[in-house]
């Protein structure tokens, strides 16, 4: 009896140690590693650190109106009323389907926020409009990210997808609620960690998985939106866009990475054919190096010229490691007392067993001397009898 409640106790901690609420969000997470191959994108990407080059440009960006590109990320626009900025890529993609991770951070020092950010896939730049900074009538996908709630309905800050063939006309009094395609109730505004979204666009199905920012967990993903028979440009750019009205947040982009897929036939198919041929291969390899080599020399000139600059860095990036290594220390601390009440509480268990087991083997001895004594005192008297 006693192995085997031990053996209850052991499975019971080791299925507690198994389970995990990050397995679905993982799950749900690969879906499109599942069903394409991914090819990342750097053309149409963008993410700090030296985000921006020197001269304020983006690399293969161009943004507009209230945007500042920095180089950590892209101010979309600051908290100011009235502001609009946009950012989009300057080339047409070259892939049907893509996925993008999209890392941000919508700040401001009021309860309710306005107006919100938007993701854009159309067949076209659009300039400046009065959809979240953007143009009206567009052809193609947009994702808003919605915190100002113009129909009092107490349904925002909402994310909410819309596809538009050109024709339809944004409706702001009720939030585009008809026009949606689908949608989720999320706050996104003020959260301890940026927000992250992934975006998924494969065999004309949109799938949308949103990261609250509540934990640091890059695998913390829920399901927002999954629609089929979306049916979007074959090529297009991507953008970001986003609006201030009488309320105003800081609409912050960290991260935008955007990967290619490609069915895996295609890809064995290219396998087979040889793929890439080594001289492109070379060739690519040789860009990339020059490039990168620009880049760092671009970064140590200006740093050589502005040794202010230089010295605000090596701070920042002191306090950063340090702060890191605060966080490390406290996630250590944590999991040391959380590890600490489990054993405290076992030992507890296996001395209430012990206690129990104690008692039980002491009873089981007093019925046997009771036994005992009972035999022996029949045993004695059937002697005298005879």
């Amino acid at each position: 009896m006693h192995a085997t409640i031990h053996l209850c106790l052991a499975a019971l901690i080791v299925l507690l140690s198994c389970s995990s609420p990050l397995l679905e969000g993982q799950a749900a997470g690969n879906y499109a590693v599942e069903t394409a191959h991914r090819r990342f994108e750097y053309k149409y990407s963008f993410k700090g650190p030296y985000l921006a080059q020197k001269d304020g440009t983006v690399p293969f960006w161009e943004y507009s109106g209230a945007s500042i590109a920095s180089e950590e990320m892209v101010r979309i626009t600051p908290s100011l009323r009235s502001k609009k900025g946009q950012i989009w890529t300057r080339a047409k993609t070259t892939f049907n389907w893509w996925e993008v991770e999209l890392m941000f951070r919508v700040n401001g020092k009021g309860r309710i926020g306005a107006d919100g950010l938007a993701f854009w896939y159309t067949d076209v730049k659009y300039p400046e409009g009065p959809v979240f900074g953007s143009a009206d009538h567009w052809q193609g996908l947009a994702l808003f990210f919605d915190s100002f709630d113009n129909d009092n309905k107490g349904n925002n800050p909402y994310v909410m997808a819309m596809v538009n063939d050109g024709t339809k006309s944004y409706d702001h009094n009720t939030d585009g609620i008809n026009q949606q395609l689908q949608g989720c109730l999320r706050d996104f505004r003020n959260k301890p960690f940026p927000v992250r979204a992934k975006i998924e666009y494969y065999k004309n199905v949109l799938t949308v998985m949103f990261h609250s920012g509540n934990t640091n967990n890059e695998h913390d993903y829920e399901l927002c939106l999954r629609a089929e028979n979306v049916f979007l440009p074959p090529f297009g750019h991507f953008g970001i866009s986003a609006a201030t009205g009488g309320l105003a947040d800081d609409h912050d982009v960290l991260k935008f990475l955007t990967y290619s897929l490609v069915p895996q036939s295609q890809v064995q198919a290219a396998a087979g054919t040889g793929g890439l041929s080594d001289a492109d291969k070379q060739r690519f390899s040789a860009e990339y190096e020059q490039y990168k080599t620009k880049l760092e020399r671009q970064r140590d000139d200006y740093l050589k010229a502005h040794p202010d600059e230089a010295k605000r860095l090596e701070l920042e990036s002191d306090k950063a490691a340090e702060s890191e290594f605060d966080f490390s220390v406290r996630e250590l601390q944590q999991i040391y007392q959380g590890q600490s009440e489990v054993f405290d509480n076992v030992k507890a268990m296996h001395h209430k067993l012990d206690e129990i087991i104690g008692r039980q083997e002491r009873a089981l001895s007093l019925i046997t001397s009771i036994q005992a004594m009972g035999g022996g005192g029949t045993a004695a008297h059937g002697g005298g009898g005879k």
